[in-house]
């Protein structure tokens, strides 16, 4: 029997994806964490309830556009198909069971890890996946269990509320983010 396809999970809204995002997954398969890295595009992150998203197939292409041509990176829009909320715990659930043949590893921000003792069934995820912790501006990440690794990157200062909030500045975004994505932008007149 074949060894299963490590397969780390990079969940977010990614309203836009921006070289953030493209940094830390790029840096999940270099550093050799995992075989394939999946950006899960989720339609609500239950910590970010009310907050103003663009169309889920709009964020989804404007991800699958942001990393065509990147070696073991891929976006999923296999939240879309789950009910929302969409709490990792069901996800990795489910997902687990749609792929026998992947062993998932979940990927997350410093700053998700701080609140990670109030994630819905943290205890679930713990037990059973190993997770990345990359790191986040004003996050402590402490001592890590055995399961969770610290990801070796750079601090990449870049936060998605802060490209839209250039964007309503009419400010360049242009080093934010892939050139795919500020063209959609430009193009469709998005956040404005």
């Amino acid at each position: 029997m074949s060894e299963p396809v490590r397969t780390a999970l990079f969940g977010g809204t990614f309203n836009p994806i921006h070289n953030g995002h493209i940094a830390i997954a790029r840096s999940v398969i270099e550093q050799g964490l995992a075989d394939e890295l999946w950006l899960m595009v989720t339609p609500c992150n239950p910590w970010k309830k009310g907050k103003q998203l663009l169309d889920d197939q709009l964020r989804y292409r404007m991800a699958c556009d942001a990393v065509e041509g990147l070696d073991g990176i891929k976006v999923s829009d296999y939240e879309f198909h789950l009910p929302i909320p969409s709490y990792s715990a069901d996800t990795l659930r489910h997902i687990t069971a749609d792929f026998p043949d992947r062993r998932f590893i979940l990927t997350i921000g410093a700053d998700n890890w701080e609140k990670f003792d109030r994630w819905y069934d943290n205890s679930y995820i713990l037990e059973n996946f190993p997770i990345i912790v990359y790191p986040r501006t004003g996050s402590e990440v402490g001592e890590l269990p055995g399961s969770v690794k610290l990801l070796d990157c750079p601090l990449i200062d870049i936060s998605s509320t802060q490209i839209v909030n250039l964007i309503k500045k009419g400010r360049s975004i242009r080093k934010l983010v892939p050139a795919s994505v500020a063209a959609t932008i430009r193009e469709l007149k998005l956040y404005r």
